[in-house]
């Protein structure tokens, strides 16, 4: 990254800092830490970790710390969201472990044209090797092929599956919160080596883009907390515009 961008990144986390963690992870902290807890036991999950951090790369913003956060809130969505229908905690245990694999898997081809179309098919040969039923892998692959906005989705065969798909979706696009601006926008930026002039002229759309997602979240929990983590997206983003046009007058 260049020294221009790292800057602005230390601004933009410096504005986030002053901004407080969104309600999820308040108020559903006991399903957070019990999700983390699946993801660092399950075998399955400890062994897609190993095999994910060296196959993903940084994957332009999108890298393992990114692929680690999504599978950590959407195994906490599927935790509140089976209880709310009254699923034993065995069935919620295994279905966890179902969207941690989707989560870690979800952005594997994130390089490439069509990367959820193309990342669904390479997770199905890389989860042969694994302890899944032919209906839990479907049920992955299909969750990475509908997690990308603005797309339509893939119909799912049973409520079961659609709600793999939903928690991976939502979990994804919380990160279009205040994450967008403390990592994914730099690594972007720094990988495309944009001019920051350029930067700004696409900042606008940029933003229109993160009000938009606001109405897209899938299961019940998504539709409540999601608009909060846009919500202060889009404050810190505002406020980030203005600093760089005033601080980094010189470079634009």
């Amino acid at each position: 990254m260049n020294i221009t961008y790292a800057r602005i990144r230390q601004r933009a986390r410096q504005i986030v800092d002053r901004y407080p963690s969104p309600d999820f992870y308040k108020d559903y902290s006991l399903a957070d830490e019990l999700s983390r807890q699946y993801l660092e036991t399950n075998p399955s999950t400890e062994n897609l970790q190993s095999f994910v951090a060296e196959h993903l790369e940084d994957n332009v913003g999108h890298g393992i710390e990114h692929a680690l956060k999504v599978a950590i809130d959407a195994g906490t969505l599927m935790i509140i969201e089976s209880r709310l229908v009254g699923r034993s905690e065995n069935f919620i245990k295994r279905r966890v472990v179902i969207v941690q694999c989707a989560g870690l898997l979800h952005d594997i081809q994130r390089k490439h044209e069509d990367h959820a179309v193309k990342g669904a098919a390479y997770a199905k040969q890389v989860l042969r090797v694994f302890p899944f039923k032919s209906d839990e892998v479907d049920d992955i692959c299909r969750a990475i092929r509908n997690h990308e906005a603005f797309k339509k989705s893939e119909n799912t065969d049973t409520p079961e599956g659609a709600l793999v798909s939903d928690c991976l979706y939502d979990a994804d696009k919380f990160r279009w919160g205040p994450d967008n601006f403390t990592d994914t926008v730099w690594a972007m930026v720094s990988f495309s080596n944009m001019p920051i002039a350029r930067f700004m002229d696409l900042y606008p759309g940029g933003m229109k883009k993160l009000t938009k997602i606001k109405n897209t979240f899938r299961t019940i929990t998504g539709k409540k907390y999601g608009p909060q983590f846009i919500d202060i997206g889009l404050a810190v983003g505002k406020e980030l515009f203005d600093v760089i046009q005033k601080e980094f007058a010189d470079l634009l």
